[in-house]
């Protein structure tokens, strides 16, 4: 089992900036593929970023390239998404979610992901 725990979301000015947090624990972290994804109220989850298990590799959904930056701190066991210039669209819970997998694969795909979070809500006022 894995456990992963979101932290840093709130409520933020359009144009503002965030970076989400994610603290996993339970096994080793380095042989996990991690993500992000967002869920807004009505919608489906959908993807914004992954990461590969050494960072060596880092995927973003259209939406948000050029504003996002996924990284992981693989001595802490934590994951981070780096938001700016943020938009009220962006307004959804945040998870992140843990693929065991080493590679250099993309997976845009909730599907595809072992373990989960419980989120973290950021809101994007305008």
């Amino acid at each position: 089992q894995v456990q992963l725990v979101e932290s840093g979301g709130g409520l933020v000015q359009a144009g503002g900036s965030l970076r989400l947090s994610c603290a996993a624990s339970g096994r080793t972290f380095t042989s996990y593929a991690m993500g992000w994804f967002r869920q807004a109220p009505g919608k489906e989850r959908e993807f914004v970023a992954a990461i590969s298990w050494n960072g060596g590799w880092v995927y973003y959904a259209d939406s948000v390239k050029g504003r996002a930056t996924i990284s992981r701190d693989n001595a802490k066991d934590t994951v981070y998404l780096q938001m700016n210039s943020l938009k009220p669209e962006d307004t959804a819970v945040y998870y992140c979610a843990a693929k065991y997998y080493i590679g250099s694969n993309y997976y845009p795909s909730p599907d595809e992901y072992d373990y989960w979070g419980q989120g973290t809500q950021v809101t994007v006022s305008s």
